[in-house]
C-alpha cells in the first residue's frame, strides 16, 4: 500500500493506492496569505501544515518508503534557501520528502492522467490551481500540446474581494472581462470539440446541480457526464447569485474551505471554453496524482 499527496497552493489531497487510487481526504490552507518568497509561508500556515501532516502521519502510518508528496503552486516561488528549509523540515520532522515539482512536470503528469482515445475529437484539457493553469490538448488518442499559463484562482480572489460574500458581490461578466484580459496573449485554437475541466469539477457540478447529461462524445468510465456551454454558464450564474456561501460550505462538510475558490475557479475556465470554441464541457475529478499512477 502506498500513499500519494498532492500539496498545492490552497489544498492538500491525500490518496491511497492499492490496485486502484482512492482519495482519502483533503484539507485546505490558504498558503498565499502573507506569503513571501524569502520568508516562506506564514507562521500560522506553517503550523497548520505541520499539525495536519502530524495528524495524517499518525492516522495512515506515512513513512519515507510508502509516501510520495508532489508539491506545486506557490511553493515554486520560494527562494532556493526556503525550498531547502522546507525540504529539511519535512525530512527531520516527518522523515518525508518535500518534493516540489516544476510546471512542466505537473503538466506532463496531467497529460498522463488524461491519456485516452477521444474518438477523433479535438480536446482541450484545463487543470487550474491557485497560481497556474495547465492546458493539455489531444486529437483522438494523440497528445498534441502542453502549455502552462501563469494565472489561477488566486488572481481572481486577489482582485475581486467581494466574490465570497454570501452571494457574490461581483458579477460573472465583470470577472470574465478581467480573465479575458489576462488571457489575451494566449495562442489558442478556436475549433475544439470539447473541453475537459479537471481537479474535482465533476464532484462540484454534481453537488451544485449543474445540468449534467450522459457523455456521448467518447467512452470513458472516468467521465460519465457532460454539460453544454450554455448550461455551464447558467450553473455558474446560479453559484454566484442563488447559492449562498453558507450553502456551498454545507455541501462539503469535510473541507468547506475548498468552496472559497468555487466561484473564482469557474471563470478562468469559462473564458477558455469560449476562446476554444468548445460547446461541450466535461467535468473531471482527475488530477496530477492520477498521472503519476498512470506513468508507472
Amino acid at each position: 500500500m502506498k500513499y500519494y499527496i498532492d500539496l498545492g497552493s490552497s489544498t492538500i489531497k491525500v490518496y491511497r493506492y492499492e490496485n486502484s487510487l482512492n482519495l482519502l481526504e483533503e484539507h485546505s490552507i490558504y498558503f498565499k496569505n502573507d506569503f513571501d518568497s524569502e520568508k516562506g509561508i506564514s507562521d500560522t500556515n506553517l503550523e497548520e501544515l505541520c499539525n495536519y501532516f502530524s495528524e495524517i502521519q499518525s492516522k495512515y502510518g506515512l513513512r519515507y518508503d510508502n509516501t510520495f508528496i508532489y508539491v506545486t503552486g506557490i511553493f515554486r516561488n520560494l527562494s532556493d534557501n526556503k525550498k531547502v528549509e522546507m525540504l529539511k523540515l519535512f525530512n527531520d520532522k516527518f522523515d518525508l520528502h518535500f518534493n516540489i515539482i516544476s510546471h512542466g512536470i505537473e503538466a506532463y503528469y496531467l497529460s498522463k492522467a488524461m491519456e485516452h482515445d477521444y474518438n477523433g475529437k479535438k480536446v482541450l484539457i484545463i487543470n487550474m490551481g491557485g497560481k497556474t493553469t495547465e492546458l493539455v490538448t489531444y486529437l483522438g488518442d494523440k497528445l498534441t500540446g502542453i502549455k502552462t499559463i501563469n494565472v489561477g484562482v488566486a488572481d481572481v480572489l486577489n482582485i475581486f474581494d467581494r466574490i465570497n460574500e454570501e452571494y457574490s458581490g461581483h458579477s460573472v461578466e465583470e470577472i470574465e472581462e478581467f480573465t479575458f484580459n489576462k488571457l489575451k496573449d494566449l495562442n489558442l485554437d478556436n475549433d475544439y470539440d470539447v473541453a475537459i475541466f479537471t481537479g474535482g469539477e465533476e464532484r462540484f457540478e454534481l453537488l451544485t446541480g449543474f445540468n449534467l447529461v450522459e457523455n456521448t462524445l467518447f467512452e470513458d468510465q472516468n467521465h460519465k457526464y457532460m454539460v453544454s456551454l450554455e448550461d455551464y454558464i447558467k450553473g455558474t450564474e446560479k453559484v454566484f447569485k442563488d447559492i449562498s456561501l453558507a450553502e456551498l460550505y454545507d455541501l462539503m462538510p469535510g473541507n468547506p474551505k475548498w468552496m472559497d475558490g468555487a466561484r473564482a475557479g469557474a471563470i478562468i475556465p469559462l473564458s477558455l471554453f469560449k476562446m476554444s470554441g468548445a460547446q461541450w464541457v466535461i467535468p473531471s475529478d482527475l488530477n496530477l496524482i492520477n498521472g503519476v499512477i498512470n506513468d508507472k
